[in-house]
């Protein structure tokens, strides 16, 4: 039976789920390209149409949504929170508002002030979507307050990790300094974990 296998950007939204499948030791395979595939890895579009990543392939079965597959590669071990728990509705909220509400104004920062040419830079968008993403990363900000270690069900989940991939991309952005300390320090205990240093190197990252 053959392994199953993700489609990766380095650093990109399929890190969430690299980040989830080291933490559960999964075996894997992992095929790295070039970003943005549809335009540096043409024949990718094989595997996804859409040529958007991740891509998670085991068998028949494709998922292209990074929080949707965390959820099913947690599902029935430790990084799930389970329907008969208090903090289910929370941790489904966590996931979907990981990629929907909070990685989606940085990706727009990335499309107007990183990726074209300077010429073509719109920084006055860019600059809205940074405020948009600093109002709703408040929500991660409250939650943690009463300090707690993590966000949901009393232990880590998929949940850090989404979440935790949008406070990544943020510090990336140079957002870092105005996240609230808590936030912070909650990322910077999750990026000392083992699962998320081995994600690192699986992709290619030199040890810190």
């Amino acid at each position: 039976m053959s392994r199953p296998t993700l489609y990766h950007c380095k650093d990109a939204r399929s890190f969430r789920c690299v980040w989830a499948a080291e933490e559960l030791r999964l075996d894997y395979e992992l095929v790295t390209m070039p970003f943005p595939p549809r335009v540096r890895a043409p024949e990718y579009k094989e595997v996804n149409p859409l040529g958007t990543i991740p891509c998670w392939v085991d068998g028949e079965d494709k998922l292209t949504e990074s929080a949707a597959i965390c959820q099913m590669l947690a599902h029935g071990t430790k990084l799930e929170v389970t329907p008969d728990e208090a903090d289910w509705p929370a941790y489904l909220n966590w996931l979907h508002r990981s990629d929907a509400t909070l990685t989606f104004p940085l990706a727009i920062m990335l499309r107007y002030s990183v990726f074209p040419k300077p010429e073509e830079r719109k920084l006055d968008v860019a600059e809205d979507y940074k405020l948009f993403f600093l109002g709703r990363a408040r929500s991660i900000e409250a939650a943690l307050m009463d300090g707690r270690e993590t966000l949901c069900g009393g232990r880590f989940t998929v949940a850090d990790i989404c979440v935790g991939y949008s406070v990544m991309l943020a510090l990336t952005l140079g957002i870092g300094p105005e996240l609230g300390p808590n936030t912070l320090t909650w990322w910077n205990r999750l990026s000392e974990r083992p699962g998320f240093k081995a994600a690192k190197a699986r992709q290619g990252d030199s040890p810190q």
